[in-house]
């Protein structure tokens, strides 16, 4: 937690003990300390991104998805920390410096949230903020063994003030969401409510319902343990999906082990539609602010992904709407799919600045994190337990607003699961 704010939610926690002393009502998080990411507007916090340029770059309105979650009565304790503009799967920047593992100071806690994860699993606030366009929601939840829950496309609004002289670019309006990173289900499931709320301000979301209709029980669950064929999963990986399968069975859904359809295209989708669009926004501004860990790592993505025209973004996109609507179909017959979260433990510390072949096996082992968001479904990670002391975990994956199917498998595999935590606050 990279910016405290004592003080304030000192005095917040004050107002609402006083609040519930004269019995008004109170939201649903009423006084939960939650932490919120560097990279979205908070009235007068600066939001940095990780940026020694933009340390003062100050907010005077919140986010949506802030105000949502101060509106339902939590308390916002700090902000957490990113990469650099937050574009890596490592923590760290010139600003705030690195954040490490709380399970092993030797790994990555993930990114972009990697602040977030790091201070949940440390207990520092019970709900973090986080947002996700290429798994960075997920990812860091697998790497500090929490719960860390991507929301369908257009469920959660969610709009930076600060930005708002510039476009949002196309792989943003596309794919990134916010979403909430906890240690227990049920939070997770408290922290979606309250940022699903309506906010004009973003023109990408729709209301739809947090339960969507009831499906025929039991329901089918397709278990992929190695992504496309590609290999390269860790035995501990591995392991770990089926063993969420057995526990999936357990609590009496139909699990097959069968691969949704066309699913290395899917993943490799991402790329296709977003890279050059991230990539030319990010050289500019990481070569005028940007520090010498996002510099290299965008080099070796360059190298992994060399320029391509924009007709090759035109025909991915085409390609999208194609395997969309196999993937709804398959849906329609399996309401849910369990992944791997990522095909590795978590990433020793700055494995991205290496060189382009171990750049590609990352990419390589983020898959899964990939192709969800190509295709705009829900996602939640959720952990299965250790192993050689770092946190395993599966991906959860389900229709457009289904965001309560995932939970509810992932309740299912918590049960059956408790997590440890590296430290316990109490």
């Amino acid at each position: 937690m990279v910016r405290p704010l004592h003080e304030s939610a000192l005095a917040e926690a004050t107002a609402a003990d006083q609040a519930l002393a004269r019995g008004e009502p109170v939201g649903a998080l009423h006084g939960v300390p939650a932490t919120i990411k560097v990279n979205v507007d908070m009235a007068g916090s600066p939001t940095d991104n990780g940026v020694v340029a933009f340390k003062d770059a100050m907010a005077t309105r919140d986010n949506p998805v802030v105000a949502n979650l101060r509106r339902a009565g939590a308390i916002v304790i700090g902000r957490t920390n990113t990469p650099t503009f937050s574009m890596r799967w490592f923590t760290d920047n010139a600003l705030h410096g690195a954040t490490r593992n709380p399970w092993d100071a030797g790994r990555t806690p993930g990114g972009s949230s990697g602040g977030a994860a790091a201070a949940t699993a440390a207990g520092i606030g019970a709900i973090a903020h986080g947002n996700d366009i290429a798994g960075s929601v997920r990812y860091p939840a697998y790497c500090c063994g929490l719960v860390g829950l991507r929301v369908s496309y257009g469920r959660v609004r969610a709009f930076n003030f600060t930005a708002a002289a510039a476009p949002r670019p196309i792989a943003a309006q596309l794919m990134a969401v916010q979403g909430p990173l906890t240690r227990r289900v049920r939070d997770a499931r408290a922290a979606f409510t309250a940022m699903a709320v309506a906010d004009r301000n973003d023109p990408r979301c729709v209301d739809v319902r947090l339960e969507g209709p009831p499906l025929e029980r039991p329901l089918r669950v397709a278990l992929v343990t190695d992504p496309a064929g590609r290999g390269g999963v860790a035995p501990a990986v591995a392991s770990a999906v089926r063993q969420a399968g057995r526990w999936l069975e357990d609590a009496g859904y139909v699990v097959e082990e069968i691969d949704p359809p066309e699913l290395g295209a899917v993943a490799d989708l991402w790329a296709a539609i977003a890279m050059e669009d991230v990539i030319a926004a990010l050289e500019p501004a990481a070569a005028h602010y940007g520090d010498g860990g996002i510099k290299q790592a965008l080099g070796l993505w360059r190298a992994v992904h060399p320029p391509r025209d924009a007709r090759h973004v035109l025909d991915g996109l085409a390609q999208r709407d194609r395997l969309l609507r196999l993937w709804e179909l398959f849906l329609a017959e399996r309401p849910l799919v369990v992944t791997p979260a990522s095909s590795e433990p978590a990433f020793p510390v700055d494995l991205d600045l290496v060189d382009a072949d171990t750049t590609r096996r990352i990419m390589r082992a983020q898959s899964m994190q990939l192709a969800v968001p190509v295709l705009g479904l829900p996602a939640v990670s959720v952990p299965t337990g250790v192993a050689d002391g770092l946190p395993m975990g599966v991906q959860i994956v389900a229709g457009r607003f289904r965001e309560d199917l995932c939970l509810e498998a992932a309740a299912a595999i918590e049960a059956r699961a408790p997590m440890a935590t590296p430290i316990d606050p109490r």
